[in-house]
C-alpha cells in the first residue's frame, strides 16, 4: 500500500513536469469518453423511447391470454377467450406494482365508408381502463373513445386516409362471427391515432369492447393487458403472477417476448456501440502510447540513474503503468463530466430527427446518459490507457543501465 501511494505521488510529479503533453493526452481520453457517452446516450434514449412507446401504445407490460393463443389464436381467436368477469382479473388488479388491467378483444373484418371497403385489424377496448396504458397512442385528429356506451370508432392514421374518412362519418364494420355467420355494426368516426408503427396504423382501429363483442357475438376478451408502475419490475411481477394463476388456464407473456421489432433494433444498435467502442479505444491507445513513448525517450537518463541506484525493473514498469492509469482516470472523469453536461444541454434543445423506416412522423431526440454507460466509459478509458502504457513501460524497465546513462552525453 505504501509503495502504491509512493508510485502515485511520483507519477503525479512526472505528469506535471510536461504539463502540455499530459493535457493533450488527458483531453484525448476525455474527448473519446465524451464522444462515447454522447453517441451511446443517444442510442440509449432511442432504446428507452422505443421501449416505452411499444409498451404504451400496443403491448402493455404483460399480456395474459389462454395457453396457445399467440401460436394459434390468429386463425381462431374465439377458441381462446378469457371470461369477461373473473376472480383472476380482480387478483391481477390487486397485485403490487400493477397500475391497471384492461381487457381487449382482437377481431378483424372489413371497414366500409360509402363505396370504399378495406380490410382491418381491430381491438375492442375499455376506454377508461385503456387510457393509462395507451399514453403513447397519439390522437392526431378528433378525440379518443369516450366511454363504453357510445357507438364510436377511432382509426389508424393510414386506415382513415385510405377510407377517406372525415370526423363524424358513419363507418360500417363487417365481420365473421365466432359461429361463422356474418354480422355488421355502424359506428361514428371520432378520431385518428398514430403509433410508432406505420404498418399498424395503416390497418388498425379501436372500438368500445361491448360493440366488438356484439359484432363478433362473443363474451369475454382475447387478452388482459397489464400496466405496471415501473417497466423494470416486469420480470418480478411475471414471477409473482405465475404463482397465482393456473398454468393450464393462463399464459403470462411479458412485453419483451412480443416486441420483435424492438428486440431486433436493440441487437443492431448494440453492435454499433461495440464497433464505436473499438474505434474510440484504438484512438486512445495510439495517442497514449505515443505520449508514453515520448516520455520514456526524454527520461532515458533518469531511468538509467534510477536503475543504477537500485530501483528494480518491476518498479520502473509499475511507475509508468501508474502514470498511464492516472491519465485514464483524469481523462475519464473529465470526459464523463463533460458528457453529462453536453447531454443535458443537447437534450434541452432536442435533436430533430426525420421519420425512421416504418414510421410516418419524425421525432425530437434526446441523450440519456445512464450510470452503467458512464461506468462503461470509465472502464474504457482505464483499460485503453493501461494497454497503451504496457509497451513503453516494458521498454523503460528493460533498458541497459550503461546505455541509458550515456544517452544524453
Amino acid at each position: 500500500m505504501i509503495s502504491l501511494v509512493t508510485d502515485i505521488k511520483l507519477s503525479i510529479r512526472n505528469l506535471t513536469r510536461n504539463i502540455n503533453r499530459t493535457l493533450v493526452a488527458g483531453f484525448t481520453v476525455a474527448g473519446g469518453v465524451m464522444a462515447f457517452l454522447l453517441a451511446g446516450g443517444f442510442i440509449n434514449w432511442i432504446f428507452y423511447d422505443m421501449r416505452e412507446a411499444t409498451i404504451h401504445s400496443q403491448l402493455g407490460h404483460i399480456q395474459i391470454v389462454r395457453p396457445g393463443y399467440f401460436d394459434k389464436g390468429i386463425s381462431d381467436p374465439y377458441s381462446f377467450l378469457l371470461p369477461a368477469v373473473s376472480p383472476e382479473l380482480k387478483l391481477l388488479e390487486e397485485t403490487p406494482s400493477v397500475t391497471s388491467v384492461t381487457p381487449r378483444l382482437a377481431f378483424s373484418g372489413l371497414a366500409s365508408r360509402e363505396e370504399v371497403t378495406i380490410p382491418f385489424i381491430g381491438e375492442g377496448i375499455d376506454p377508461e381502463r385503456e387510457r393509462p396504458i395507451s399514453t403513447r397512442l397519439t390522437i392526431m385528429e378528433g378525440r379518443d373513445l369516450a366511454n363504453m356506451k357510445d357507438a364510436e370508432i377511432i382509426l389508424g392514421e393510414g386506415l382513415a386516409r385510405s377510407l377517406g374518412a372525415r370526423l363524424g362519418d358513419a363507418i360500417v364494420l363487417l365481420g365473421t362471427t365466432a359461429n361463422g355467420s356474418t354480422n355488421a355494426i355502424e359506428l361514428k368516426f371520432v378520431g385518428t391515432f398514430a403509433t410508432i408503427s406505420k404498418d399498424y396504423d395503416d390497418t388498425a382501429l379501436r372500438i368500445p369492447i361491448p360493440f366488438a363483442r356484439k359484432l363478433m357475438r362473443v363474451e369475454g376478451s382475447t387478452s388482459w393487458v397489464v400496466l405496471l408502475k415501473n417497466t423494470d419490475d416486469t420480470a418480478k411481477v411475471v414471477d409473482s403472477v405465475s404463482g397465482k394463476l393456473p398454468v393450464a388456464d393462463f399464459e403470462i407473456t411479458p412485453w419483451f417476448q412480443l416486441a420483435d421489432f424492438y428486440n431486433k433494433t436493440v441487437a443492431l444498435f448494440s453492435k454499433q456501440i461495440d464497433v464505436m467502442k473499438i474505434i474510440i479505444g484504438l484512438i486512445i491507445v495510439l495517442t497514449i502510447s505515443n505520449t508514453q513513448t515520448m516520455s520514456v525517450l526524454e527520461r532515458t537518463t533518469e531511468i538509467g540513474t534510477s536503475l543504477a541506484i537500485g530501483l528494480r525493473n518491476n518498479d520502473v514498469l509499475r511507475l509508468f503503468l501508474v502514470e498511464g492509469l492516472l491519465i485514464g482516470v483524469i481523462g475519464g472523469v473529465i470526459g464523463i463530466v463533460l458528457g453529462y453536461g453536453f447531454a443535458a444541454a443537447i437534450s434541452a434543445i432536442g435533436i430533430p430527427m426525420p421519420p425512421p423506416p416504418g414510421m410516418t412522423h419524425g421525432f425530437t431526440g434526446q441523450i440519456l446518459v445512464s450510470g452503467p454507460l458512464a461506468l462503461d466509459a470509465l472502464v474504457l478509458a482505464l483499460v485503453t490507457t493501461l494497454i497503451a502504457s504496457v509497451m513503453p513501460a516494458w521498454r523503460a524497465s528493460r533498458m541497459n543501465i550503461v546505455d541509458a546513462l550515456r544517452c544524453n552525453q
